[in-house]
């Protein structure tokens, strides 16, 4: 006879649960669309050009050489075409290309399994590399604007514009100016929530405080994806808003581009994208618009140009007794810093904070990471802290904030099924040998005849243990 009691079956303490939150890239969000939305997107150029902009460079080589051939191809034959180092990499590429529905797999006379190239993807890529049909871009405005903006202009709008929603988050003294819109969408994403205790005001959650100590580009996009799951019951096409988003990218940081012929709906997201400070607009009757940097490559995951291209100046120097100096009169900026830190002196234009173990703790317990804190003090160095352009972080600073966090986790919580009670040494040497061979031993104690086996190795366990005790 043998008892099975489950052993140690719980869920790690809520301030010490890793909730993160994942800012996720273009392909990840169009596999979980509907096909009919995937397929409906497909017939805007500016889609499939995005798209294929952020496929691998293997798949980019197979669509380019599948891109005149109208028929099936083989499979056989298209795997001849990679060679045998890249072998490894070709199943990920098929698997991207099929569930992206680039192309699909069917079969040839004789029955041999073939690849067979998206008719839409394939018409409406041509059509964005080798141009033909129906213009694509959006149109530019004619007339000359009397009343033309400058790139730092539309920077400083930009800029203004995100900020004013960071603002609300960190409920710094500068609110004004959040839209509803916005509000809503901060509510939805779980990046806030309603305290209950404070009337029903909106206040930053753990998930809020990691998307505050990301960069400008993944911040934009995760706020953007999250407002898309909410378009519909807005009342506005999902495929239209992606499809203008995708124009966007592929526009001309500086330019005015024509509002004519646009739907309703979509000049009522031109607005929403107006007050999130993608798009510049004087007036809604104006009837031409300008894209800021903040719509430029937003799908794209070249994460690195982004931020280079963003006109950013560090302010932070840190130095190795946990001092910080913040060179900065910004309200928004100095609220980051103290997610993680103690204010000590504020003066015109800087302030000196420390980091202590008290404040990094603090941060934790918000649910932000050792490794965010320390990419934030990175990205975000003054020059005097660069050496050939890389942030000199001082590694006695790094390594305590990691330290701290290690403190943390000095419990490692393994759910588990506990087996004991065994009738005789074989029978316990007989069920251990087995959960050995599975590797799904969590721990043993053969004085005491105990096994802790892992959660997903206790059903061929058990059914193992069955089958021998009957004979």
């Amino acid at each position: 006879q043998i008892c099975l009691i489950h052993f140690i079956k719980r869920i790690m303490p809520p301030n010490r649960k890793r909730a993160t939150i994942e800012c996720t890239n273009l392909h990840e969000y169009l596999k979980n669309l509907p096909q009919e939305i995937l397929d409906s997107l497909y017939n805007h150029p500016a889609t499939c050009l995005a798209v294929f902009r952020e496929l691998p460079a293997l798949a980019k080589q197979l669509i380019v050489r599948l891109l005149y051939i109208e028929q099936a191809i083989p499979q056989a034959v298209v795997t001849s075409w990679i060679s045998h180092q890249y072998q490894s990499q070709s199943k990920k590429t098929q698997e991207t290309l099929t569930s992206l529905r680039i192309w699909r797999e069917t079969n040839m006379h004789g029955g041999l399994t073939a690849w067979s190239l998206n008719p839409t993807f394939r018409a409406n890529l041509k059509m964005a590399l080798a141009g033909g049909g129906q213009p694509w871009t959006m149109s530019a405005y004619l007339e000359k604007d009397p009343r033309a903006r400058d790139v730092t202009f539309l920077d400083n709008y930009a800029s203004e514009r995100w900020e004013t929603v960071l603002h609300y988050m960190v409920a710094s003294s500068q609110q004004a100016g959040i839209s509803e819109d916005a509000s809503n969408t901060l509510l939805q994403s779980g990046l806030m929530a309603r305290d209950q205790h404070q009337d029903n005001a909106p206040v930053i959650t753990r998930s809020g405080f990691q998307f505050l100590l990301m960069d400008r580009s993944s911040q934009v996009w995760y706020f953007i994806l999250q407002y898309l799951n909410s378009v519909s019951e807005r009342g506005m096409s999902l495929v239209e808003c992606l499809a203008f988003l995708f124009q966007l990218s592929f526009s001309q940081l500086g330019k005015d581009y024509s509002t004519d012929g646009m739907s309703e709906s979509l000049l009522t997201f031109l607005q929403h994208l107006r007050e999130f400070g993608l798009v510049y607009q004087r007036r809604r009757t104006s009837g031409r618009f300008y894209p800021t940097r903040l719509a430029l490559n937003i799908a794209s995951g070249d994460t690195k140009a982004k931020l280079a291209a963003e006109p950013t100046e560090g302010y932070i120097v840190v130095e190795t007794n946990y001092r910080v100096y913040a060179y900065t009169d910004s309200s928004l900026q100095l609220a980051l810093i103290g997610l993680f830190s103690e204010m000590v002196y504020r003066f015109p234009n800087m302030t000196v904070a420390l980091i202590t173990r008290d404040s990094v703790r603090q941060a934790f317990r918000g649910g932000i990471t050792a490794n965010q804190i320390i990419t934030f003090l990175n990205q975000h160095a003054h020059q005097k802290m660069l050496l050939n352009g890389v942030s000199q972080l001082p590694p006695t600073v790094s390594d305590q904030i990691r330290l701290w966090e290690q403190e943390r986790e000095r419990f490692t919580f393994t759910d588990g099924v506990l087996y004991n009670q065994f009738l005789s040494q074989t029978d316990y040497e007989t069920v251990k040998n087995y959960a050995d061979q599975l590797g799904c031993i969590v721990w043993t104690c053969d004085e005491r005849r105990t096994i802790v086996v892992s959660q997903e190795g206790h059903n061929s366990v058990r059914r193992f243990w069955r089958q021998n005790s009957k004979r």
